[in-house]
């Protein structure tokens, strides 16, 4: 390995986006009070903001009561890895032409639940790396006696 190459790299915000395209299971990360939680959502990107879809409980409970949230997709391979982290706020759609317009975008539940609300992530904010994946580098190096 080139130890003077930077193993990390930031992502651009297209780069980003092309990431989030590409993908379609994420984290969702509300925080409400004291409570920090963490739900997997798939999801689908619709222009520069992100849709899911929910069933009455605890995710759409917390983002009613309190907005901003994470949103973390990424993946890796044996030779490289990414992260793309979404900062923002998260509101269910609110009309039935918003919804209509949602419906059109063929965004299906994994699971065979009901879920009659969708969700938009409106991003403040990305922040992504991408990763050259090899092994550690000799820590201690050859030593001298």
């Amino acid at each position: 390995m080139d130890e003077t190459a930077d193993p990390v790299t930031v992502l651009t915000d297209e780069q980003c986006w092309e990431h989030l395209r590409r993908h379609e299971l994420g984290r969702l990360v509300t925080h409400v009070g004291d409570v920090i939680d963490i739900f997997p959502v798939n999801y689908i990107v619709d222009e520069e903001s992100l849709l899911f879809r929910t069933a009455e409980g605890s995710k759409l409970f917390e983002i009613m009561i309190r907005s901003d949230v994470l949103f973390e997709v990424d993946d890796h391979t044996d030779t490289d890895a990414w992260s793309v982290v979404v900062r923002g706020s998260a509101a269910p759609l609110q009309t039935s032409a918003e919804v209509e317009r949602a419906d059109g975008l063929g965004l299906k539940p994994w699971i065979p639940t009901l879920k009659y609300v969708y969700v938009r992530i409106s991003p403040e904010s990305l922040t992504g790396r991408a990763f050259n994946r090899a092994p550690e580098p000799d820590r201690y190096g050859i030593q001298q006696y």
